[in-house]
């Protein structure tokens, strides 16, 4: 589901907004340490905060700080905490950049965002929250009850313990709350996981893995409870938003050479897409696709981690730790 048409759009949106790295107000440079600099920027404008985009580039996931420039609370959407499975070695750079962000710019964080229990990379939210003081709670939809049920069994959580109120906020379909002076709506936006939510901050909506730029196409939906039906309609739902709205993704994956990644399109944008898309196409297309994908590199330890708002696993007898990951195939060996 590309086109040079569509991959001409996506480098258009990134020009767009890499141009209003400018217009953004930033602290200067203080005992002679270089700034932090976000990836990418997009100017607050009416109800629509300031948007401080971060690109991790292991797992291609734009992480978000949004900034009410009226009292300078900030929001951080979708944190990554980075592992590598190789070694087995769990480090927090990736992190320790936002928090330093959130430091020069002088921000409140009010809160961190999941827009669901992701399956490619780790969360940080945990971290992030005993690292601004440990009261910073910690959001996402409130289907994630029905994704912690499912994987539970599958990695041992059998005490309940390690999952109840393992987040501090379940957001409840159409729910607002406040950062700052400006709103958020949190709408459901299921298909690629049952629990999947999106924000939508003015015009600015924030879509997690329901939808990627036009030139990427759509994310799966064949994790445990995803289906390419939902996540259809959830797309729809998506192309209702006024034209010029700015459709924010969770990952990035430029299709094509010199193409750098970009965190946005307009609905506009979009609708050229997918307006040509009828329902049963794009199911059937989608899960022929998925049929020929394999896992994702970090599923298992993303989900022991992510399910737990980015709680490590419990340590062992020897203090330990470990992850599980689940055998198939030839198993009777």
């Amino acid at each position: 589901m590309s086109s040079s048409n569509t991959t001409a759009t996506v480098q258009t949106a990134t020009r767009r907004l890499s141009s209003t790295a400018a217009a953004l107000a930033t602290k200067p440079m203080q005992n002679g340490q270089a700034r932090v600099q976000a990836d990418m920027h997009h100017p607050a404008v009416g109800e629509t905060p300031a948007i401080h985009s971060f690109f991790e580039k292991v797992t291609g996931t734009w992480q978000y700080v949004l900034v009410d420039p009226a009292t300078s609370e900030a929001v951080i959407l979708d944190p990554v905490l980075d592992y590598d499975p190789a070694s087995g070695t769990i480090s927090t750079k990736t992190a320790d950049r936002l928090l330093a962000f959130v430091e020069e710019q002088g921000l409140k964080v009010t809160r961190i965002l999941e827009t669901h229990a992701h399956a490619d990379h780790l969360t940080s939210s945990q971290y992030l929250k005993r690292q601004l003081g440990g009261s910073v709670p910690i959001g996402i939809g409130a289907r994630i009850t029905q994704v912690q049920q499912r994987f539970a069994p599958v990695y041992g959580f059998d005490d309940n313990a390690l999952l109840d109120d393992a987040f501090d906020v379940y957001f409840k379909d159409d729910q607002s709350f406040a950062l700052g002076s400006l709103q958020c709506t949190v709408v459901h936006l299921p298909g690629h996981t049952p629990d999947h939510v999106g924000y939508v901050f003015g015009k600015a909506i924030f879509t997690g893995d329901s939808i990627f730029n036009p030139d990427v196409g759509s994310a799966r939906a064949d994790f445990p409870g995803g289906d390419a039906q939902d996540l259809y309609k959830s797309m729809q739902r998506l192309m209702t938003f006024p034209e010029d709205a700015l459709l924010f993704v969770g990952h990035d994956y430029p299709p094509a050479p010199g193409r750098a990644p970009t965190t946005a399109a307009t609905v506009a944008e979009h609708r050229k897409l997918w307006a040509a898309k009828d329902e049963d196409s794009f199911v059937s297309w989608r899960r022929q696709r998925d049929a020929g994908l394999g896992a994702p590199r970090l599923l298992h330890p993303s989900l022991q981690v992510n399910i737990r708002a980015g709680r490590l696993p419990p340590k062992d007898a020897q203090g330990r730790m470990y992850f599980k990951t689940p055998l198939a195939g030839v198993t009777d060996l």
